[in-house]
Order: structure tokens, then sequence, then C-alpha cells
């Protein structure tokens, strides 16, 4: 071997080396993560199928590949690779025979890796398929159970695909190596190829043949997922004109097989030439016929032939999106509303939502970031009992962004500023006298005004908190700002990968590549690296077959602790006959809530829907891994709520397939719509919102998800979805529909109409003269009894500000629009109740928030406590004028404490 031969493979195996010791160490610190939050035994069954698969398949391709490509060589060992001059002349070429199987050997090792890779990713098609769980219903065209398609086709489909590759592999390679033998020439003459040559190359044209065979009982099974006709699934022409052809071509390719294994025998090459031109003759019969068949004898009646289609389409995909057991109810939309209706549905009125999550965003920026970098990811919405009272709340965590830090350096990043603090926590439709958000828990350290205290304000589990942390080390943590001073705090939780050795600094070094871990004196034995932060990249880590909402949420324990809730979902493109969406989707659920501990960072998954085929596949896949939902805290299952990415599916979904006739289906009569709005020169779509309301027929109030339709191409309200959220109705959907002979006001007409109201049209010119920026917020529908009133929330922001502030609220009923400074004010000018109502400046105040009906004395109580508090802070200020103002409020609500109940 030469010099320079030897250090190439002194590079080689040092290059070799590093690589697989950086994968080493990626697997190993995985685990090590794993380990840590306890789900090592999933890791361990993904990775070792994952492995067993690659290394499986690989091998096999390894040796059908090379084994061909052998077996070519031997039968033309005593040939020389020739190149053809002339018609007849041929100069033969040495070539060592070792040299050419060495060849042979790493084109297919190559090959073989490919494959084996590629296999890998198959491990949940193949442990689905090991595991699969028995579906009761089957497909009306071949009458097969549907776990036949969601686990064992699949399978199938893949081992077609790699017995194709790798018998097209093995005929082009063999005919490779025999056409450079001379072994093989297509000439003037025709086709000539030696009697070796011969007998290999049929035997693969056969084993060819019989997969094509395979394939088309496969594309049979596939006519469910059609898309040929009106709706997914097998249509007329598929069953009556397509499916015929493919079992011909099934039999064709059969026979072929037979044909080409006679050729080995024979010494006429017309049989192959036969056997391949009635199956290319089939293949285009096959798309001449069905596609005649659709437009000559389908489409003139279309109704007529695809009826049973479309019903088979229609009970399918409810199924298969959960609408099949929705609720139906028809509304009369004849009754009116009347101010008694308005005070009998008090609850619903005090738990309307004036605070968009754009503009509440942007104030929280300006008014509880406290520091530049701190940051307000996202608004939750949820629903607590605060003081007795049940009340629909706004949450905001206060997270950490490091990369807005004022010193990015690496200490501070990864050793000093590890966790966001706290949260901002606030009624949806309570205003101050600035026309701010009230919040009931606010600050840092964060301060309660009610019953609901956070003792572990601490966030290092978030939605934004992406890079590794070190705690336990010598540097103190970053807690929070107090005036000029820091707050220093030492983790105490139980998350983290125990540092332990110099060897798990220097791995760690290498995974996230920085030499400073390995350095740095901070990190000692006892420290802990926290990794995986996101919550999103957290649960996806540890179950990667589980598709997540893009909306998680917190919530505060009973103990003041905080965590997080991640909506889960199983989904599926194989339900036959159901209607894809989007990627293809055409089944989901939502079998699983997550709960992440946002300060010790461990996870559990809690089955909601134990129902799901596809989940109870998972579950005997990975034992342990869920855990039924009646074992999550209770304080923490009172927050579960229906997932909005589910309900805009399903919503969509219903919108056409609420109709059950076939007849009405098709001509699409009562198609709906996600309402439109143009506001500010933008279509602004309606989309799911949570709510506190009393459904119609219902004796209290309930959290719920809604979401209002219009009829196809118009403006007028045709119906409305809830899911319900509380208690024993969760998951329940409902439908309301209005009558289709009565007009009712959608949300693009109500804008409309509050666009040409003149008063308001002169009052937001009159903003603008200002400088102040108006911005509309968001148009609500609320359903009462049954009707409807429409609340539209408008905000200003100073030209030199950048916080919005609530400073009127629009009401529409029928025909009728208020704009007044609160909602009980613009209530009040619609149904003409106000002499029961707050004094003018109500909404522009906590101590009057919106209220239909007398507020208790505990409510009574807390805004008595808010106005002299901000009584006090006026004086201290030396602000006269607004400590007159909050005394004087002081003493009207004093007055209201006083009257009698």
């Amino acid at each position: 071997m030469s010099r320079s031969r030897f250090y190439l493979l002194v590079l080689g195996i040092i290059l070799l080396v590093f690589l697989f010791a950086a994968r080493f160490i990626g697997f190993y610190t995985d685990w090590l993560w794993f380990k840590e939050v306890g789900f090592e035994a999933v890791y361990i069954k993904v990775l070792l199928t994952k492995l067993s698969l690659g290394f499986g398949i690989g091998l096999v391709a390894l040796g059908v590949v090379f084994g061909n490509l052998a077996l070519a060589l031997w039968v033309t060992r005593e040939e020389a690779i020739v190149i053809k001059r002339g018609r007849d002349e041929h100069t033969p070429i040495p070539f060592p025979a070792h040299r050419m199987r060495q060849i042979a050997f790493w084109l297919s090792f190559f090959i073989a890796l490919f494959i084996g890779l590629l296999a890998a990713t198959e491990w949940q098609t193949v442990l689905q398929y090991i595991h699969r769980t028995p579906v009761p219903d089957r497909d009306p065209l071949f009458q097969r159970e549907i776990g036949f398609y969601l686990f064992q086709l699949p399978v199938w489909e893949y081992l077609l695909g790699l017995g194709m590759g790798l018998v097209v592999v093995c005929l082009v390679g063999a005919s490779i190596v025999y056409v450079l033998k001379g072994s093989l020439e297509l000439s003037r003459r025709g086709l000539t190829w030696s009697r070796a040559a011969k007998v290999h190359l049929s035997i693969l044209g056969s084993l060819l043949l019989l997969i094509l065979a395979f394939n088309a009982r496969l594309d049979i099974l596939n006519l469910v997922y059609s898309p040929r006709g009106v709706v997914a699934g097998a249509s007329y022409t598929d069953v009556h004109a397509e499916l015929p052809l493919l079992r011909v071509l099934l039999g064709v390719a059969l026979l072929g097989v037979l044909v080409l294994m006679s050729n080995c025998f024979i010494r006429t090459n017309r049989p192959v030439f036969v056997a391949l031109g009635l199956y290319l003759l089939i293949v285009v019969v096959q798309w001449i016929y069905p596609a005649s068949v659709q437009r000559f004898v389908v489409e003139p009646n279309e109704f007529n032939k695809e009826t049973p289609y479309i019903e088979r389409n229609i009970a399918a995909t409810r199924r298969a999106f959960g609408l099949d057991k929705v609720e139906e109810q028809s509304l009369t939309g004849d009754e009116k509303l009347t101010y008694e209706d308005i005070q009998a549905n008090a609850t619903t009125i005090n738990n309307v939502r004036l605070w968009d999550r754009d503009s509440l965003l942007d104030t929280f920026a300006q008014i509880q970031e406290i520091r530049t970098y701190y940051e307000f990811q996202s608004v939750n919405v949820d629903r607590y009992t605060i003081n007795g009272e049940y009340r629909q709340v706004m949450l905001s965590p206060r997270e950490l962004a490091s990369e807005l830090l004022p010193n990015r350096s690496w200490v501070n990043e990864r050793l000093v500023f590890t966790h966001g603090y706290g949260l901002t926590l606030g009624p949806v439709n309570r205003v101050d006298s600035t026309g701010l958000p009230v919040l009931y828990i606010k600050n840092i350290p964060p301060v309660s005004e009610i019953d609901l205290k956070v003792q572990r304000p601490e966030i290092y589990f978030a939605e934004v908190s992406s890079d590794p942390v070190f705690v336990l080390t010598a540097q103190k943590e970053f807690n929070y700002p107090a005036g000029d001073d820091n707050i220093y705090t030492t983790y105490s939780g139980t998350g983290g990968v125990p540092m332990y050795s110099f060897l798990r600094k220097f791995m760690f070094a290498v995974r996230f590549g920085s030499l400073k871990i390995l350095l740095s004196n901070d990190i000692k034995s006892e420290s802990r690296v926290l990794f995986y932060r996101k919550i999103t990249e957290r649960v996806q880590r540890i179950a990667p077959f589980l598709h997540y909402d893009s909306d998680p949420y917190m919530v505060i324990s009973k103990d003041g602790f905080l965590y997080w809730i991640i909506d889960a979902y199983t989904m599926s493109d194989r339900y036959p006959y159901s209607q894809p969406i989007g990627e293809g989707v055409n089944y989901i659920r939502n079998p699983v809530k997550v709960l992440i501990d946002a300060y010790n960072g461990w996870v559990r998954f809690y089955l909601s829907d134990p129902s799901d085929v596809l989940i109870q596949t998972y579950a005997k896949i990975f034992p342990g891994l869920f855990q039924p939902m009646d074992q999550m805290p209770p304080d923490l299952r009172a927050h579960i709520r229906y997932p909005s990415d589910l309900f805009s599916i399903q919503t969509r979904v219903y919108s056409t397939y609420h109709m059950g006739n076939p007849q009405v289906f098709y001509n699409k009569e009562d198609q709906w719509e996600t309402p439109i709005y143009e506001s500010e020169g933008k279509r602004i779509e309606i989309e799911p919102y949570h709510t506190i309301m009393k459904l119609p027929g219902q004796q209290r109030e309930e959290f719920i998800l809604m979401r209002p339709f219009t009829p196809r191409k118009k403006d007028n309200l045709a119906a409305w979805m809830v899911a319900r959220n509380d208690g024993e109705h969760y998951g329940k959907l409902v439908g309301y529909a209005f009558p289709k002979q009565k007009l009712i006001y959608g949300p693009r007409q109500v804008n409309a109409r509050i666009n040409q109201e003149p008063e308001i049209s002169r009052q937001l010119s009159l903003w603008g003269q200002r400088g102040s920026q108006v911005i509309l917020g968001r148009l609500i529908v609320i359903p009462i009894e049954e009707s409807l009133i429409y609340v539209r929330p408008l905000y200003l922001r100073a030209e030199t500000g950048k916080i919005p502030e609530l400073k009127r609220v629009i009401v529409a009923y029928e025909n009728q629009i208020a704009m007044e400074e609160t909602l009980e004010q613009s209530l009040a000018k619609i149904f003409q109740g106000a002499p029961t109502l707050a004094p003018p400046h109500a909404a522009a105040q906590p101590s009057e928030a919106p209220s239909a009906t007398p507020a208790s004395i505990e409510t009574l109580a807390v805004r008595a406590k808010e106005h002299y508090d901000r009584a006090l802070e006026a004086l201290r200020a030396g602000d006269w004028a607004r400590c007159g103002e909050e005394v004087k409020r002081l003493g009207e609500v004093i007055s209201q404490m006083q009257r009698p109940r």
C-alpha cells in the first residue's frame, strides 16, 4: 500500500470514528433524558425497532442485490467484458473478476444502506401492524374490517414497494452484467441471450409480474379511497369499470408469471413479448374504459348513479371525524329578547370577552412584562371559580426570552437567566378607569387579589424555552427583579439530567457544541442540565406518533403550582370512504391530554377517549405510557377543554356533512360556510371561541366552544355549533339551526350596519382626527335563549403610545345598534333597562365592572378594596384629583353594599 493511500485510510477511519462517536453521544444523552422523564422504555422500544428494521431489511436487500449480481458474474465468469464496435465486431477488455465482485458488493452495500435507512422510518407502520386493534365496523364495498385498512394495508403497500424496488434493481443490475459480458444483446435480429442469462432474467421477470399482480390486488382494495367520483371512496365508475379491469389485470399478470417461467425451457422468445404485450394492453384499456364510462354513462345521470356511494361517504365521514353523534336542535328564531332575558342570563353577559388576544398581548407587553427579557407568548382563555363565582378569565404566562437579554453572555444565557416567572390573570370583561384590563393576579412576585394564589411562579418549561440551561451550579439563578436589586434562587425541583462526572460534561459539550460546558468551573457534579424545555418539543420527543394542538394552555392548581396542558390527536388518512381534508387526513380523534409540570418538567399522558382504536394500538405498543383520565388531579382535570384545532376541523366538515339527504348533499342546497366579515381592509374569519353561557334548554351556564355558520355565498346566519366542556357533558357536540325561511343577521351584515351607523362613523372620524389609532376588536356572536346579540369591542391607541385601551363596546341586536362606554350601557340602550344599570362610567373602572344584575357583597367588597388602594396610591403620588375621584367611587360602592337585597 502506498503512503498516500495509507494516509487516506487513516483519515477515513478517523472521520468514521468521529461520526459514530457523535451519533453515539446523541443516543446516549437522549437516553439519559428519557430516563430522567421516566420514558426510557419508549425510547428503547422505538430505537430497537428502528435498528431491527434498518439492519434486517438492509441485510435482506444486500443479500438479494449482491446475490443476483454475483450470480450473473459467476455464470459469465469465463467471458470477458466486451465493447461492440460494429455489427459483428467485439473488442474484449481485460478486467479482473475479483474487481468486478468488489464493485458489485460495494454497489449492493450502498443500495442496501439506503433501503435500510428508509425501512427504519417505517417503525410506526410495523408496530401498528403487530399490535393492531380489531375494529367492528366494515367497509361497505369489500366488507373488510376497518382495522385492516388502518393497520394492515399500509404494511402490505410498504412490502410491495420494497419488493418491486429490489426486483427492478436486480433486473437492471443483472442485465447490465450480461450486456457487458456479451450474454445479452438486442439487435435487428431480435433479442439474443445466453442460456444462463435467459433463465436468470426470466425468473426475475416472473417475480416482477408476480409483484405487479399483488399491486393490482392492492389497487382493488385502495378503491375505497378513490377520488374519481363526486365524493371520496369507490364510485359507480370504480365499481363497474375500474374494479373488473383490475381483476383482469391481476389475472393477466399471474398468467405472465407462468409464461415467463416456461420461457426458461423453450428456445423462442415469443412468449415473453406476448405476456408483456397483453399486460400493457390491459393497462391502456384501464386508462381509457373507466374514463369513457365516467363521461358517457355517469355524468349524464350522475346523481342516480352516485347516490349509494354518496350515502356511504356521508356515513363514513361523520364517523371518522366524530360527527355521527352530534345532537341537532332546531331554533324557532321567533322569540324576542327582553331586558328580563338579559338579567336571567347575567352570567353569560358577565363573561362576554371584551379583550382580543392580540390587543391584550400588546397591553401585557407594556404593563406586565416588567423587564425587556420577559415575554408574553400567548393568552389562554379558561374558567375558574373565583371568590365563589364561575368566571371566564384570560391567563398569560411570563416567559423568559433569552435572546432579549441586555448582556447575552454564555453564563447569563445558560446559568443565570434560566426561567420565566409568574403570570397575569384577569376577567375577560373588566377594565379600570384608564381602559386597561383589570388583573386578579399581576406583577413580580405575583400579587393575587382573589382566592387563587401562585405559590411556585418559576417557569422552567414553556412555549419558547428551547435552549438548554444548567441549574444547581456555582452561579445563583436570577429569579426576579426587585427595584434596583435582583432576587436570586437555586433550583429545588426534580428536573434535569445530573452531570455527575467529567465524562458527562464532555458528552454534553459535544452534544451542544460548546467547549464552555467542559471548561466551566461553575458546572459541578451535582449540577443538572435541563434540555428539551420547549413543551411541544418535549412531548413530541416522547410520543412522536401523536399530533399536538397549536395552543397549549397553562393552568393553576389548587396548591398554586403551574402546569401546561396540551391536547394530543391521533390522525390517519386510511379510513375507507371518508372525505379527506388538508394534507389527506380523513380520521381524527383527541384521545390524550398531556400534562407538563412547568417547574419540574415531568410529563403525563392521560387517556380522555380510550375508545379510539389508534390510541388503543399505541397503548399496546407502549404499555404504561398512558394513564386513565381519572388519575389526573381533579383540580387540573376541571380545566381540560375541547381543543380549538379539532373543533375547527369538525366544524369545517360539518358545514357540508350536516346534510344527510343524498340529494340535498349532491345539490349543495344547504351548504354552510364559516362567516367572514371585512375590517380595516382585511377579511376576517370567525374562528372558534370559548365562552360561558347557558345553552338553550339548559338550566345553568357552562364553558363552551362555539362557531357560527352562514349559508354558502350568503351573509345571514344559518346555524351555530358548540362543544361542551364541563363535567359529564365534556366532548358533546350540539348543532343549533335556525329556520331557513327566517332572516337572522350574520356577522358580515352586522359589521356593515355598524360601519354605516352615522354616530359610530362620526365618533371614529373624530378619534382619528385627534391622532388616536382606532382598533376594532373581533366581532363576537353571543347566543342568548333562542336569539343572538353581537358584541364588538373598540380600543384606542394614542399616537405616541403602544397600549390599546378599551373605550367603547358596540352591541347589535336585530335592527338596533348601540355604542357606549360599557357593555351594560349598550345593552341598556337597546333593551331599555337603564334604571337598574350601573352609573355611566361603570365599565371604565373595575368597581363597576360589567354586570347586568346587582353584584354580590363579596364582589362589591373586592371593588371597594380596589378603589381604596387606588386612592392611597394617588394620595402618595400627590394626585389629588384622582384620589378624590377614587374616594367618590368608593362611596358609590359602599352605597350599593347598603342597599336591601
